[in-house]
């Protein structure tokens, strides 16, 4: 195992350099000037064989082959994606794409690849870019959303495994640039529309059809004299959400002696369980603009606008049931066990339960998102240089609205048995001995849960930047060595704010009521899960009528933390050297270079005080820091006989922490009988991430037909970040001002604090495979046939600990989140005459996801392993009439996988859930 030192970077980055300047030494190459028309006119022929590339390259095979360019001609160690993969295969967003990649994989949240983790690290450790610029995000953190994005807008993605001093944004596990069209990079008009409708398997409940749709219409022109250039393109989509789920309760737990009556002493348990249909829609407008003008071979002006606007509203129509709380905790009766049996890893597998007194609720939530961006990049070519500035401001903002109502049976309390089954294929099943499909009988009422509980988080996240770069000759001196010079900085200033006041919801002034006939939707079906039919509702309708709500934010000394401010501002410094020479026989491109990142982080927030009196418990709170980063970088790609290229890289990387992470919000308080302060919350000091990388790949290339290829990575990450307790931390900034109570102990400076630490970090390596080949590359009657797989190999010796997620994975060290040992990718396609068809396949072994936890809270669950396969059919009309016309039939999920969690292991499950599978056809038309 490779084993990288603290100072590998700089020892190997000294040698090579001594190593190009021997080499140039020995070079007798003679140095040419380039006059600006030569530069005008070398630019003029690279823009005219983009143009040509654009335009004829076309199909399944077309998009192939141009991002086989793009890996190709890379100095650094890339994927990509081109408009033709991303437009033609089934896919629900964008990151379904990416997650067909190597070295990457997707986690899917409500049915649809969301979040991307590259190289098994989760998405805290990448970013993304859309168009070279790093985008805000309406989560909580900087993670991207990327059903945000519609797939339909985007001319590729190029995710950069092995980053160079000009990336700017880079994280330490990948970059992910999503880039729009560049209109004058096409030789004609192009108008392009499509649309599609769409149905879910599982079906139409409640007030929420099965069935959806998307268009988009897209225009690319040019003037005359093809100085300006206009692209814009429009797309909608509405898409159901339709969810069948069964969960238990976390944590299991190892029962003691009488804890459960009829449970054997050292059975893993779980105290409740519940089944859900969810049902609603995601509506998504976006729109992408890009004005592009060369008024000469000089000078390059692109401005480019992104515009996304989404609303999801689902309804969780859900029955639920606590076992060993019936009103009483604990249970009065006693909820009795019969019938139990425990498997051989000593984990309740079924039995029944009386006693009980379960609930009907509905949990509604709606959510709108909008999402702006814009960038005007300047190009000037100058006599020997290259000068580009670029400004950008983007805005995330966020509002949501979280309702739940909570009916039973009356009067109280109306007991049920349970039976219950864990051990089945499928969902786990409870079977009441009651009905609860007559709405007339369930009341609003205040049950074992209260009568209702609400939030209304807001999330405002907004970032400006400014970049200036420079492409300047070598000088003469190292002229044998470099191709050129590259140097700029990069100034971004980020402010991202979240609140959440909530709340309870409680009965009015009627008193406990039914929900009336004219909000309800009728009966929902939760026979999968053992229960059969409940009733379901308009959940604020309910709450408008019925109930109370007044939200807050500074009611309580747990909502405190809730509301907070992170700002960032990043200068970033750097300056790259261009290599494209031959080192004896061998030519070699790269380039060698130092990025320097300047960062001030801060938080503002307020701090829950219980050593105050009441009434001055919250006051606010400032804090955070400053610090440097050096981050050297090389990357050489060696050109070997027959088409081969051998690539190495090496790095100094880094991620900023989760922007939750550095929130200065925190709970505090004194211990009167000690004296000794203790917190817990955010934590504005912590440092980012940081780590060594080293990367080799070897490539095999056939034209731009096909490649195979095989790369292996090696990560030293230097620190972790992780929720930890720490005795000894300096409180004296809470403190200014504190008093002791009378008769309590003298105030101590230190305490113990939790919050995000930075701990202690290990080594993360993995092994890439790859290849894309034609068929007709082995004979002429597999024509039109054609395969891309990869598989991904990752280990890792890292271990943390999460606190706030131990009901689910424990207390004891875990893997990183967003590691799958395996991850692997088959895409099987036939193109010809016309006619396009391919499935894709893509599993992953099992990993820690990340999910949102009923509190808003981030939280980590065990995810079992996927295998997704996805497919589709289509015809494209060559000729005649139809030219520019195909139709497509795509199923996405075809087998219907679900998703599941567990606590440990497997026999414990947490969620079972099944989002069906979607059937979609579609046409398309090109003029």
């Amino acid at each position: 195992m490779v084993q990288l030192k603290r100072n590998l970077l700089s020892v190997a980055l000294a040698s090579a350099t001594m190593m190009w300047m021997a080499q140039a030494q020995a070079q007798s190459t003679e140095a040419t000037d380039q006059t600006a028309e030569q530069a005008a006119a070398a630019k003029k022929k690279a823009d005219e064989a983009k143009n040509m590339d654009t335009v004829v390259v076309t199909g399944i095979r077309g998009g192939i082959e141009r991002a086989i360019d793009i890996k190709k001609d890379s100095t650094s160690i890339v994927e990509a994606l081109s408009a033709e993969d991303i437009g033609k295969l089934p896919d629900v967003s964008i990151a379904e794409s990416i997650a067909r990649l190597p070295g990457v994989a997707a986690q899917r949240v409500a049915g649809r690849a969301q979040v991307i983790s590259v190289r098994g690290l989760s998405p805290d450790f990448s970013t993304t870019l859309l168009n070279g610029r790093e985008m805000v995000s309406t989560g909580d953190n900087r993670s991207v959303e990327f059903d945000q994005y519609p797939s339909e807008l985007m001319a590729g993605v190029t995710i950069y495994k092995t980053p160079d001093a000009m990336l700017v944004g880079q994280g330490l596990s990948g970059t992910m640039d999503m880039r729009t069209v560049r209109p004058l990079d096409y030789d004609k008009t192009v108008i392009a529309i499509s649309g599609r409708v769409q149905r879910n398997s599982l079906g139409s409940a409640a007030d929420a059809d099965a069935t959806g749709n998307r268009f988009n219409v897209s225009y690319i022109g040019q003037s005359a004299d093809r100085k300006v250039g206009f692209s814009i393109g429009y797309s909608h989509s509405d898409t159901p959400i339709q969810e069948n789920q069964v969960g238990l309760y976390e944590p299991w737990f190892e029962v003691g002696t009488g804890w459960r009556p009829g449970i054997p002493s050292g059975t893993w348990f779980s105290d409740g369980i519940k089944a859900l249909r969810r049902t609603g829609y995601t509506k998504r407008d976006g729109i992408m603009a890009t004005l592009e003008f060369r008024p000469s071979d000089a000078w390059i002006s692109t401005f480019d606008a992104f515009h996304s606007q989404a609303t999801q509203q689902d309804t969780a129509n859900q029955f639920e049931s606590h076992l060993y709380y019936n009103g009483d905790y604990p249970c009065s009766p006693a909820c009795n066990w019969t019938n139990v049996t425990v498997n051989g890893n000593g984990t309740l597998t079924s039995g029944t339960v009386a006693n009980v007194y379960p609930l009907v609720r509905g949990m509604y939530n709606k959510r709108e998102d909008d999402i702006s961006a814009f960038g005007w990049r300047n190009e000037f070519f100058l006599s020997e240089a290259k000068v580009t500035a670029d400004i950008a401001w983007s805005k995330a903002d966020r509002d949501e609205i979280n309702l739940e109502n909570n009916t039973q049976l009356v009067p109280s309390k109306q007991l049920d048995t349970l039976i219950l089954d864990y051990a089945g294929d499928r969902f786990p099943q409870l079977t009441p001995g009651r009905d609860y499909s007559d709405a007339s009988k369930l009341f609003l009422r205040n049950t074992i849960y209260g009568s209702g509980y609400g939030k209304v988080p807001e999330v405002e996240d907004e970032l400006f930047s400014f970049r200036l770069d420079a492409a300047l000759p070598a000088p003469s001196a190292l002229e044998g060595a470099f191709s050129g010079i590259d140097i700029g900085m990069n100034y971004a200033n980020r402010d991202k704010e979240k609140h959440q006041p909530e709340g309870n919801i409680n009965v009015g002034a009627q008193g406990d009521t039914t929900i009336g006939s004219d909000l309800q939707y009728g009966l929902v079906d939760l026979g999968f899960a053992g229960v059969g039919m409940i009733p379901s509702w308009n959940v604020p309708g309910a709450v408008s009528r019925y109930m109370t709500f007044n939200p807050s934010e500074d009611s309580a000394a747990y909502l405190i933390p809730k509301a907070w401010t992170v700002s960032e501002e990043i200068t970033t410094g750097y300056l790259k050297a261009n290599i494209d020479t031959t080192w004896g026989d061998v030519p070699v491109r790269g380039n060698i270079g130092l990025q320097v990142q300047y960062t001030d982080q801060s938080s503002a927030s307020r701090v829950w005080d219980n050593s105050q009196p009441a009434g001055s418990n919250i006051r606010p709170y400032e804090n955070g820091k400053t610090y440097t980063d050096y981050l050297p970088s090389m990357n050489l790609a060696f050109s070997l006989a027959n088409d081969q290229t051998l690539r190495v890289a090496l790095a100094r990387q880094v991620a900023r922490a989760r922007v939750d992470q550095l929130r200065a919000s925190v709970e505090f308080g004194v211990d009167f009988a000690t004296g000794k302060p203790g917190a817990g919350g955010g934590n504005p000091l912590v440092d980012p991430w940081r780590a060594n990388a080293f990367d080799i790949s070897w490539e095999k290339y056939f034209g731009s037909k096909a490649y195979i290829a095989a790369a292996y990575f090696y990560k030293d990450l230097r620190s972790y970040i992780y929720t930890q307790t720490r005795d000894g931390y300096d409180f004296s900034e809470l403190l200014v001002g504190y008093v002791p109570p009378p008769g309590s102990a003298p105030v101590q400076t230190t305490g113990t604090m939790t919050a995000p630490f930075n701990g202690e970090g290990g080594m993360l390596q993995g092994l890439e495979l790859s290849a894309s080949l034609p068929l007709d590359m082995f004979s002429d009657a597999l024509s039109g046939f054609g395969f891309v797989a990869s598989a991904s190999f990752t280990d890792s010796n890292i271990e943390i600990r999460d606190p706030e997620s131990s009901s689910s994975v424990g207390g004891g060290g875990i893997s990183l989140p967003g590691l799958s040992d395996q991850v692997y990718n088959l895409t099987a396609y036939y193109e010809r005459n016309g006619f396009e068809a391919r499935i894709n396949n893509r599993r992953r072994s099992d990993f820690i996801g990340e999910i949102g936890n009923f509190a808003g809270n981030r939280t980590l669950r065990y995810v079992v392993g996927e295998n997704i396969t996805d497919a589709q059919i289509g015809y494209a009309f060559g000729s005649g009439s139809l030219e520019g016309l195909s139709i497509l039939l795509q199923v996405s999920n075809l087998t219907n996988e679900s998703y599941r969690t567990y606590a440990g292991t497997k026999d414990r499950p947490l969620e079972t859930i099944e989002w069906g599978r979607t059937v979609l056809l579609g046409v398309n038309y090109k003029f």
